[in-house]
């Protein structure tokens, strides 16, 4: 079979490719026709969930463009099992550790649970512990008659209970990747992995169903604890772009009464969490919009999943409980360790990596020419040459026969870096940036291209320094196009398509 990885970003991705398989040993070769390193990584067994084989092999994408790999199974071999360690740590003579050229992550050999990460790049080291944790759900106190439900977050102690204290682990490692399994009940799981070359730690949970025959609703946490000095402050994305300071129990613009010092310190996290000593930096992304907080100095935590036994009264009219059994969820956390100063270009590179993630296409036999009489193209990129770090390419539409809508986006702060300069202003040449057009003019318009930029008619504010000066744009040069940082333009392009586009 041929799988076919798109990659939507204006940059080279290298990206590693798991496919489910049967117990077999598979040839992989890449669009050039050369074979490349594969393994078939076989989990262990599980009461919980069926576990299934999974073909890796790592895939070379260029920026706004596809690759083909092709799959070819071998007939009458399997593949060797590697799962060296298979019981809890107790009989353990030492710590387990998994580790590439970047990161090594270090296991407690007496609880099975996450308790360093070592940044062997930057030489940083921070003792730290990951673990799943439950809020209880109210149903109404003395305080409020306010229930915990879909809508509300009120659990009834601010403590939360361990879903266990120890985790049963596996160790797997392959040339490709290394995994360490961690069991934390029957209904709670994980898997911490590192690939080659990766410069933060993935941890793969798998949480549910939630089990509710006790008679208490259940809010499930995943909880990072650290010595980390960070004097009540904590660090969440606004809708994924800029980042904004957060203070435990505090608000910039009133007196705080603080009646929920849990919930009343949960924000939402649509992309990344982190926190800092001021040198020292850790981060976490999403895979999807969840609520976290900092509630303690040094901690952070994130919520995976909820099932609950009352109506909040907020307009659902049912509990947030599934018919049945309930249902379980999947998620991925990226762990990153750096320091402030280089943090921000690890974090958002690797966040806008996560949320444009590279499209897999699986088809059968050789495949078919995307149009009779066409060479069957097995690789190919949308540009001449690779965006710069800090441009992300936002949009790019046909608006008509030879017009397009184009977006570009500035995606870091004033000062947000100093190591590798990325926050400062980007100056484009567009004109043969694009492997099927060329750009003949320009149009600037505003954000969501209903007005040209010229012409927007903007309310002119005058504050206590004086009248505003609003400078006429300026005729646009596709060879000139500067984004300053958090900057996003928006321009419709007159296009002259080529003959071999």
């Amino acid at each position: 079979f041929q799988v076919t990885i798109y990659n939507p970003l204006g940059r080279k991705v290298d990206w590693m490719v798991r496919l489910p398989v049967s117990k077999s040993v598979f040839l992989v070769k890449d669009p050039n026709g050369r074979t490349v390193q594969s393994n078939v990584v076989i989990p262990p067994s599980s009461d919980s969930q069926e576990q299934h084989p999974e073909l890796l092999f790592s895939a070379s994408v260029p920026a706004l463009g596809f690759s083909i790999y092709s799959v070819v199974q071998l007939p009458g071999r399997n593949p060797k099992a590697r799962i060296p360690l298979s019981r809890p740590q107790k009989s353990w003579s030492r710590d387990l550790a998994i580790e590439n050229e970047y990161i090594r992550a270090t296991f407690d050999r007496n609880t099975g649970l996450l308790m360093e990460i070592e940044n062997m790049d930057q030489k940083l080291l921070l003792p730290i512990r990951q673990a799943f944790f439950w809020y209880n759900a109210s149903i109404g106190d003395s305080i409020s008659s306010q229930v915990s439900g879909a809508y509300i977050f009120r659990p009834n102690q601010p403590k939360p209970l361990p879903v266990s204290r120890w985790a049963q682990t596996h160790l797997v490692k392959t040339a490709l990747v290394q995994e360490v399994y961690q069991n934390f009940s029957a209904w709670c799981s994980q898997v911490v992995r590192l690939y080659p070359g990766q410069r933060h730690l993935e941890l793969e949970w798998t949480v549910g169903p939630i089990p509710v025959g006790d008679g208490w609703g259940k809010e499930v946490i995943s909880r990072f604890d650290t010595q980390l000095e960070t004097k009540g402050h904590f660090y969440t994305d606004s809708n994924g772009r800029e980042i904004l300071k957060r203070r435990r129990d505090y608000r910039p613009t009133w007196n705080l009464n603080q009646t929920e010092p849990v919930a009343g310190n949960y924000y939402p996290v649509n992309s990344r969490i982190y926190i800092t000593d001021g040198n020292m930096q850790l981060t976490v992304l999403t895979d999807r919009s969840q609520g976290g907080s900092s509630l303690r100095d040094g901690s952070l935590e994130l919520m995976v999943h909820r099932r609950l036994l009352r109506d909040d009264g907020r307009g659902v009219g049912e509990p947030l409980l599934e018919a049945g059994l309930g249902v379980w969820v999947r998620g991925r956390h990226l762990v990153l360790l750096d320091r402030v100063r280089t943090a921000a270009a690890g974090h958002r590179l690797l966040a806008e990596k996560e949320v444009l993630a590279p499209q897999v296409v699986l088809a059968p036999g050789g495949g078919a020419p995307y149009h009779p009489g066409t060479t069957h193209r097995t690789q190919f990129s949308g540009l001449r040459r690779e965006l710069p770090s800090s441009v992300h390419l936002l949009t790019l539409a046909r608006w008509g026969p030879d017009m397009l809508l184009l977006r570009l986006e500035h995606q870091f702060a004033v000062g947000e870096d100093s190591g590798r300069n990325l926050s400062s202003p980007v100056t484009l040449d567009l004109r043969d940036l694009f492997s099927t057009f060329t750009i003949t003019r320009l149009q600037e318009t505003t954000l969501a291209a209903n007005q040209l930029r010229a012409s927007a008619s903007r309310l002119k504010w005058t504050p206590n320094t004086g009248p505003t000066h609003h400078p006429t744009p300026s005729l646009l040069d596709p060879a000139t196009v500067t984004l300053q940082p958090m900057e996003i333009r928006t321009f419709l392009a007159s296009v002259q398509w080529k003959e071999d586009g």
